[in-house]
Order: C-alpha cells, then structure tokens, then sequence
C-alpha cells in the first residue's frame, strides 16, 4: 500500500486497525475514518472523508447488529483508493432487504455501501466469521 505521485513517492501509510464492541464506539470509528483521510498525501477529495465516515458507520453498525456484537475495522490506502475492511463473527454474507420507510428498522446501510463504493467483496475469515473489504476512489 503506497502512495504514488508523479513527481514523488510517499511513504506508505501505515493501517489503521480498531477494533469495536459496542454502538457507542460508532462515532469513534467515524472520527478514526475522517482523521485517516484528512492525513493522507497527497490530500484526498472534499467529500472523500464524509463518504468514509458513512460507509464505516454504515459497516460498523451493521457488523454490531447482525455479526456477533464484535468488529475489526482497518483503513489503508492507495495512490487512486481507500480501502476499508471490517470483520466480525458471523460467517453470513450481507443480505439485502427492502428499506423499512415505516417504522425505521434499517434496511438502508447495505444499499448504500454498495452504492458509495467502487469495489466491494467478501471474503471468509478471520475464524469462523467474514471481512468486507470495500474501495472508494480517493
């Protein structure tokens, strides 16, 4: 994971790895997002931290409600992307279901992560539970 520029090279950004076992913890991963993109070089677009910080909020929340109650998140970076991973317990891939507009059940966050990302994939483990690895241009 390095950063590549035409005139220089930046020396890769180390991976930022949380680990969440509460709502609470949300807003803390949000910020870890927001400050992760705001520190890359070169600088990243306007909106590229206010994306992030969804699609974090978005896959923390819903590894908490439907993965076990636990999560790993880690951001890195490349020249073009930021790559977002989070794993939790749950061996079941994310489903989707039709946004609940009555009564607010959620049904929202899996829509708009696909819909906010350029790549997304899911991969088994770690243990018996999965990681979703996404990609968002820079």
């Amino acid at each position: 994971m390095s950063d590549i520029q035409a005139t220089r090279t930046v020396a890769p950004r180390v991976p930022v790895v949380l680990e969440g076992d509460s709502f609470a913890g949300i807003a803390r991963a949000r910020e870890v997002a927001r400050a992760f993109v705001d520190g890359l070089e070169p600088a990243a677009a306007p909106e590229a931290a206010q994306t992030l910080a969804l699609v974090v909020s978005e896959l923390a929340t819903n590894a908490l409600r439907h993965g076990g109650g636990h999560y790993t998140l880690e951001l890195g970076a490349t020249a073009d992307t930021v790559g977002v991973a989070v794993s939790d317990l749950n061996p079941a891939p994310p489903r989707e279901r039709a946004p609940d507009l009555n009564d607010g059940s959620g049904g929202f966050g899996w829509h708009m992560v696909r819909h906010l990302t350029s790549q997304v994939t899911i991969t088994p483990g770690p243990g018996r539970g999965k990681t979703i690895h996404v990609r968002l241009p820079r």
